[in-house]
Formats: C-alpha cells, structure tokens, sequence
C-alpha cells in the first residue's frame, strides 16, 4: 500500500531528475567531440554566444548562459589563456568587463562547426520532439529565470 503523503518524495515523481539526468548525459556525449577542440562544456557553450555576438560584458555573458560571474570568470580566463577571447575594462566605465573574441577564437569555429550534428546522431529524437522539447524547457527557463 502506498503512503501517498509522501508519493512527492519518490525520485519517479521529480521533473528536476529527469531533466539532470538527461543534462548530465548530453553533456557527456558532447565531450569526446569537445576534447578535439580542447573545450569543456561551459567553454564551448560561451564561445557560441562569443561567436554571434562577437564582444558584450561579462554580464550580459552570464545573462545568456544563466551563469553567475563566479562561475563564468574561470572560464573566460581558460579562454583567455587559449588565446579565444580577451578582457578589457570598459574605457566608458572601468566596472564593467567587456569580452571579445580574438581571431584565434573565431578560427575555432571552423573547427567546432561539425559538433551539433555530430551529437544529433546521438540524440535519437524526430525534428518535431526535438522542437517540442527545446520550447518546453525554454518555458520552464523563462518562469524559473
């Protein structure tokens, strides 16, 4: 007989578990394709949006990746000794970090282009699923954020 007072407790009834779970192994896939590029995850998530936005502050950085400057700013110094990106204090206000992608950098992309359909294989889902989910956890991410 099940004690449904605490069903709420039982790991099968968690949203957060499965979405960990499937975080932790994605993220696992993608590091055999990383570690071609010597990239970790996080690295390789903040040279995307280095990529398409080319220089933006250390906030708006960590504003597109939901990271804390904390978490971002061993990173950008790991990308800095790469040679990917450089920091400067902003001329306008020294408070402000500006981030810019160095020509090193955007030659990686070259290099990293060929890892999203390289993972797809990975990813057994229609384009539709696919779609579906990205939306779905976007929502999520826009209540929780």
């Amino acid at each position: 007989m099940s004690n449904s007072k605490y069903d709420c407790l039982k790991l099968e009834n968690q949203l957060c578990f499965p979405l960990y779970a499937c975080s932790k192994e994605v993220i696992r896939r993608y590091k055999p394709y990383l570690d071609e590029v010597d990239l970790t995850y996080t690295q390789y998530l903040t040279m995307m949006v280095m990529w398409e936005k080319k220089e933006l502050t250390v906030k708006e950085l960590g504003e597109f990746l939901y990271l804390d400057s904390g978490t971002l700013t061993p990173v950008l110094k790991k990308l800095e000794e790469k040679s990917y990106i450089q920091r400067n204090r902003s001329k306008d206000d020294e408070r402000n970090l500006i981030v810019s992608i160095t020509q090193a950098g955007e030659a990686l992309k070259d290099r990293a282009v060929q890892i999203p359909e390289k993972l797809s294989s990975c990813v057994n889902l229609e384009s539709k699923e696919a779609r579906q989910l990205y939306e779905l956890l976007y929502k999520l991410l826009g209540q929780l954020g």
